[in-house]
């Protein structure tokens, strides 16, 4: 009889289920991809059956990989619901809580938000994994992560939001710039002059190109980069102007060479969610946190530096 496959190769065939390759499923499981592979070849090999198939979009489950992929999902919800019960035995708010949140929720307000809710509950432990937006809604969804902070543009797909913080889109350009003395500027000024693009294809990339279209504009980047810090740099080192909220930027902005000024845009403040599963598959400490989080949404997001927002 085939040994049972454990919770971690359940979640790893799930994950290369939905990202379509084993290398994006071992990035969520933090694995390496070659770790990821053994692990489902020996499913594979255990149950006897092909559950992955090469196709036009990646890998896909087989017809029985699909049926797994059902029962996975089911065995995994089942675990969450029995952690979240056990955790409610005992006197007091202990246990273990693991949050995905996005990159600029870490860069901004989150970090400080959970250090308060820590010093009030010392026996609880809190870890944090950064992910895309996307991939926070996913994990929190299986079970992965008891809380995920979110840009609310993914969309809570049947999880439970909560308002939480803001950000704002600005304009970071060096102190010599046409549009540096603007108090603000908007997205039409920003083009025709070079430009410099953060994480093309996510959201924030996607967002503005979708805007220039209305426009009737396509954006055409000088470079393309994955991080707020070396689009600083660069747009310090006069190559052009970059797009970024604004709160997660301050920092870097402040240490350099540049000007940031708000985007005077309808859709350029960005509003983030702290999502949970339904209550039952909650732990309590969880739930407490994510009630936490989304009080601190009345105090609003940090001072900046180099920035009005009005």
């Amino acid at each position: 009889m085939p040994r049972d496959p454990d919770p971690l190769t359940l979640r790893l065939f799930v994950a290369a289920c939905e990202t379509g390759s084993l290398a994006g499923a071992a990035t969520r499981e933090s694995m390496v991809p070659s770790a990821a592979s053994k692990r489902i070849a020996a499913l594979e090999a255990r149950l006897g059956l092909p559950l992955l198939a090469r196709g036009r979009r990646g890998i896909e489950p087989t017809a029985a990989g699909e049926a797994l992929l059902r029962q996975a999902r089911e065995v995994l919800g089942a675990l969450g619901r029995l952690h979240a019960e056990l955790d409610g035995f005992g006197g007091g708010v202990q246990g273990s809580v693991r949050i995905a949140a996005s990159v600029s929720a870490l860069a901004e307000d989150l970090p400080d938000d959970v250090a308060a809710f820590l010093e009030r509950h010392p026996s609880v432990r809190v870890s944090l994994d950064e992910r895309p937006s996307e991939r926070v809604v996913a994990e929190v969804a299986l079970g992965g992560a008891d809380v995920g902070v979110a840009w609310d543009a993914v969309g809570a797909r049947g999880l439970r939001a909560r308002p939480y913080r803001s950000d704002h889109l600005c304009v970071v350009t060096p102190p010599d710039h046409p549009l540096a003395s603007a108090r603000s500027i908007r997205f039409a000024d920003t083009f025709g002059h070079p430009s410099v693009s953060v994480a093309p294809g996510g959201l924030v990339d996607m967002l503005m190109q979708r805007q220039a279209a209305l426009l009737g504009h396509v954006l055409a980047h000088r470079m393309l980069v994955s991080s707020l810090d070396a689009a600083v740099r660069i747009v310090a080192a006069g190559l052009g102007l970059v797009i970024l909220p604004g709160e997660a930027a301050a920092v870097q902005v402040a240490a350099s060479r540049t000007v940031m000024r708000p985007l005077d845009e309808p859709w350029a403040e960005r509003r983030f969610v702290v999502l949970t599963r339904d209550e039952a598959a909650t732990p309590p400490a969880a739930r407490l946190l994510a009630e936490h989080l989304g009080r601190a949404a009345v105090a609003g997001p940090r001072a900046t530096q180099n920035i009005s927002l009005r």
